[in-house]
């Protein structure tokens, strides 16, 4: 329910890996305060709870990007917050091929194996397919509520840059596909609704209460972009440095041994922090 005055919420507001974005520079203990040396020295701003929210925030943010270069027939939607608490679906898309919930997986430089149910990350059994599925089967279940007439949903799991992707046997539970495939296998998938179909699905799709029992404000999505862009333009400066630093390693021997241990332990210790 809105106040007077206030323009009710619309999900096409919400951007990419919004909900990441906020759990990462919200959360306690995902950033880290930097002493001046250990940024001179390339520590991360980030703590290794923070690493994997920031890394998934990434893929979520590159997905959304593809996904912009889908045709004006398709509905596309970020982070929709479903259920009860804090849980949310990486992308929502409703377009002449069907409906799609997208579950977004940063495996950068990683080799992905995929037969029947099983989906491994460098040898890991992972639970994607799991999660994928039941995203798909959730939503399809509120759509269908909202929508007035049953609606289908294909669970898809999308894997941004990894080093591989095999598919040993065709994956049961949800699609499998790569960033770089994604909107191939999105355009090779046949029609199967109508523009009243799709129209009508997207006016439910973009409604929060269709997710979500007491849907939150959207928030202000470009002040947390901006503040996100910051934080990713310092961890990459971070990680320019501490490369720099480790091409120099020869040259800091000599400072070690000109300067006394103190200034050595003091840069490995700064570089520990990374």
């Amino acid at each position: 329910m809105t106040t007077a005055g206030e323009r009710p919420a619309h999900l096409g507001e919400r951007v990419p890996g919004q909900a990441v974005m906020e759990e990462l520079l919200a959360g306690p203990g995902h950033l880290r305060p930097r002493t001046v040396l250990q940024r001179i020295f390339g520590a991360s701003p980030l703590s290794p709870e923070g690493l994997p929210w920031y890394r998934g925030a990434l893929g979520e943010i590159a997905v959304g990007r593809l996904l912009q270069r889908l045709g004006p027939e398709w509905l596309v939607l970020h982070a929709v917050p479903v259920g009860t608490g804090a849980s949310d679906i990486d992308h929502v898309l409703v377009g002449p091929a069907g409906v799609f919930t997208l579950n977004t997986k940063n495996h950068e430089g990683q080799p992905v194996w995929v037969a029947g149910r099983t989906l491994m990350v460098a040898g890991q059994k992972t639970r994607h397919l799991y999660n994928s599925a039941h995203e798909a089967s959730r939503a399809s279940k509120l759509l269908t509520t909202a929508a007035g007439f049953p609606v289908e949903v294909t669970g898809v799991v999308v894997v941004v840059g990894p080093k591989s992707l095999t598919i040993k046997a065709r994956p049961e539970q949800a699609a499998v596909v790569t960033d770089a495939q994604l909107l191939r296998w999105l355009h090779r998938c046949p029609d199967v609704l109508d523009q009243q179909e799709v129209a009508r699905i997207s006016a439910a799709a973009a409604r929060p209460g269709t997710w979500h029992r007491r849907p939150a404000h959207p928030g202000d999505p470009a002040a947390l972009q901006h503040t996100f862009t910051r934080l990713h333009q310092l961890e990459n400066q971070a990680r320019r440095r501490r490369a720099a630093w480790l091409l120099g390693i020869p040259a800091v021997g000599f400072m070690m041994l000109a300067n006394g241990a103190g200034m050595g332990a003091a840069l490995f210790q700064a570089l520990a922090g990374r």
